[in-house]
């Protein structure tokens, strides 16, 4: 059995403070409903710098190296080397959050896994469950990012690579912050960035929530309580399945004919075919109700949009029912046309309504409520993820945590080739052996 060794645990401080005004940061409805749910956890697999390359590196090693990056990011990113605050509101029994960015720093470990190697990542048919061991805070909640930090990096040097693996507290970043920050990271390491001249540092105001609701969010007190007995999951495995920019682009233009339209996306057509294998896999009942949970980004959304730039949560999470006999006897393209319903759904009122309703009544979102006919899918494909060269390269491939994993899981990444996508899907093994065995859908899967 594989064993990783730490060999080292430290902590890494923004080497400049934050100044008084940009001290306290308030929790938006977005933040506060990820209380109860794990932090994000995504990492690259790198191959291992030459000599000549790793001599171009600031500092005695890799390690080094990336640590001292680390700390000229959080001069920018300051805000991840805080902490949560609860304060508790005795007149009306309440509690409300915010970000105090107090510098108390990040956590970085410097671990080593001898004997595994780059080939035993990639090649398995399913991810290896060492790769959850190369993340830190495993298990750990958003709210108790009150006492532990809110960003941790566990470098794991492996026989011939490195894997970079990044933890981050969700009450405080989305998909679209978290790579903000990985990708500022590796442009600082590489030497490509001067943090003193950035052009697109993060944008921390909550401004836009002027006029719509007060801040900080009071919260009942009992609707935040850690559960003292954590959801058990059944034994789950993860598999990637690659998607080519030819095979997208097929089931791309088959779900828009079927539908006499061009409004279906090529992320909605693929969503549509995991989907609707999934369901199949699964023998799910004819009049059984399946849901598909999609979480959209809403920075470009509202109005007037949200910087990209913008540190925090701006998301919310879009609904598709269907009967499972509905969804197999449709197409592709009907299937397709419900998700993009729900997604167009998604507009600016509706999001002024979720933070009204929200403070009205808040909801903490935790991953036990998900039913078992259920999938969601987080991340996003345009996220940057293939750029993060640290100075050495740019990364091999992708792997997220065990973070927030359940039956029906989908993280969706970039290919490593242009225009490619894939997909992380975390399911029962024998839901899995059964996709496998499916023609129709392994159709869109070679090349």
């Amino acid at each position: 059995m594989t064993h990783i060794r730490f060999i080292s645990t430290s902590t890494i401080h923004a080497a400049v403070n934050p100044n008084e005004s940009t001290q306290r940061i308030e929790l938006t409805p977005w933040d506060l409903q990820l209380l109860l749910v794990d932090y994000i956890q995504k990492g690259l697999l790198f191959l291992k710098p030459t000599p000549s390359q790793e001599k171009e590196l600031k500092g005695s090693s890799v390690i080094d190296h990336l640590k001292t990056s680390l700390s000229r990011t959080l001069d920018i990113f300051y805000p991840l080397a805080g902490r949560l605050v609860m304060v508790e509101n005795h007149d009306d029994k309440t509690v409300s959050f915010f970000l105090d960015c107090n510098n108390l720093g990040a956590q970085f470990v410097h671990a080593v896994a001898d004997d595994v190697t780059v080939a035993d990542i990639l090649e398995p048919i399913y991810v290896p469950d060492i790769v959850n061991s190369f993340f830190l805070m495993n298990g750990v909640l958003n709210k108790q990012g009150i006492s532990k930090p809110l960003l941790g990096v566990q470098v794991t040097e492996l026989a011939d690579g490195f894997f970079i693996g990044c933890t981050l507290n969700h009450c405080v970043v989305d998909g679209s912050s978290f790579w903000h920050f990985f990708n500022t990271w590796s442009e600082i390491s590489r030497g490509h960035l001067d943090p003193t001249s950035q052009s697109l540092p993060p944008i921390f105001k909550r401004c836009f929530l002027d006029g719509i609701i007060d801040l900080p969010i009071h919260i009942p007190s009992h609707h935040n309580d850690i559960p003292t007995e954590r959801f058990i999951h059944p034994p789950l495995k993860q598999k990637v399945f690659h998607f080519s920019k030819k095979k997208i682009s097929q089931l791309k233009a088959k779900a828009n004919a079927e539908m006499g339209t061009n409004n279906i996306s090529s992320l909605q057509a693929v969503l549509s075919h995991l989907w609707r294998s999934v369901v199949r896999s699964r023998c799910c009942n004819a009049n059984q109700e399946v849901h598909y949970r999609v979480i959209v980004g809403m920075r470009q959304r509202i109005q007037p949009p949200l910087p990209e730039e913008y540190l925090g949560n701006a998301v919310l999470l879009g609904k598709v029912k269907a009967n499972a006999g509905n969804l197999l006897e449709h197409g592709l393209g009907w299937v397709a046309s419900q998700i993009n319903k729900v997604i167009a759904s998604q507009t600016a009122e509706e999001v002024r309504k979720y933070i009204e309703d929200w403070v009205k009544a808040p909801k903490i979102n935790n991953l036990s409520s998900l039913t078992s006919n259920a999938l969601l899918t987080g991340s996003s494909p345009r996220f940057n993820v293939y750029g993060n060269d640290f100075g050495w390269g740019r990364p091999i491939t992708v792997r997220s945590g065990v973070g927030n994993k359940f039956d029906g899981k989908l993280t969706v990444f970039p290919g490593a080739e242009e225009g490619s996508i894939d997909f992380e899907a975390c399911l029962l093994p024998e839901t899995l052996q059964a996709m496998a065995d499916d023609a129709e859908f392994m159709e869109a899967l070679t090349s």
